[in-house]
């Protein structure tokens, strides 16, 4: 996964200070105090196969495919018994699906054989599966079994340097910036804060400045007025 710093990125943007950065996610904690991610899920497995599926996809995209998939599939057994062929009459509607009707077979073969059908709530062993790196680890780490990980997507990049909060050139600098940044009490919902919000106020093209709420703290110079 390779992001490239875009015009409006904020990549040269000073670093918050730390009692600004407490103040930034009191106040996304005040405004949506649990949030929850967007892919629709029934289980750790369910979770799992819905990430890998959202690699450069939308999560409507992916809802609008694992609604039916999920009916019929819920454990690495059903989903081998389906078979990469009618896994991607499912998910044909997903880019690269593909590839990823492969992996996801190829994964749940592995969760049987070497995991006991469960899904590991451990880096090293998920990043060992097929279609799985770093940042979709993190989100199934975070979603499933409530770790404090940070899985830095094309928003939490932006948020990160646009707003000063964790500038940095990769998305694992911006990771670990954030993991040293990002008060105790706010890490497990930090993921999720930063990705709806950067989603929907802090967007790419035109970020909605007047209705941010953490405006006056950010240290993009070049904010919207209207």
């Amino acid at each position: 996964m390779k992001f490239l710093a875009r015009p409006g990125s904020g990549i040269n943007v000073s670093a918050m200070k730390k009692a600004d950065v407490e103040e930034f996610f009191r106040r996304l904690q005040a405004q949506n105090p649990e949030p929850k991610g967007e892919l629709n899920y029934i289980n750790p497995y369910t979770l799992l196969v819905a990430v890998v599926l959202s690699a450069q996809a939308t999560d409507v995209g992916v809802n609008k495919a694992t609604g039916p998939l999920f009916k019929v599939v819920d454990t690495p057994e059903k989903m081998v018994a389906l078979g990469e062929a009618k896994l991607k009459d499912y998910i044909k509607t997903i880019g690269l699906f593909n590839s990823k009707a492969k992996n996801v077979i190829k994964l749940s073969q592995i969760l049987i054989d070497e995991h006991g059908s469960e899904v590991p709530a451990d880096r090293d062993m998920l990043e060992k599966l097929p279609g799985v790196g770093r940042k979709t680890a993190n989100v199934v780490l975070n979603i499933a079994f409530g770790q404090p990980t940070i899985a830095v997507d094309t928003h939490i990049f932006r948020v990160g340097n646009r707003t000063g909060l964790a500038p940095g050139k990769t998305p694992l600098e911006v990771e670990k910036k954030l993991e040293k940044a990002v008060p105790d009490a706010y890490r497990v919902h930090a993921h999720h804060w930063l990705i709806l919000h950067g989603r929907y106020v802090c967007k790419a093209r035109k970020p909605d400045c007047p209705a941010c709420v953490v405006a006056d703290l950010c240290r993009y110079k070049a904010k919207t007025t209207v």
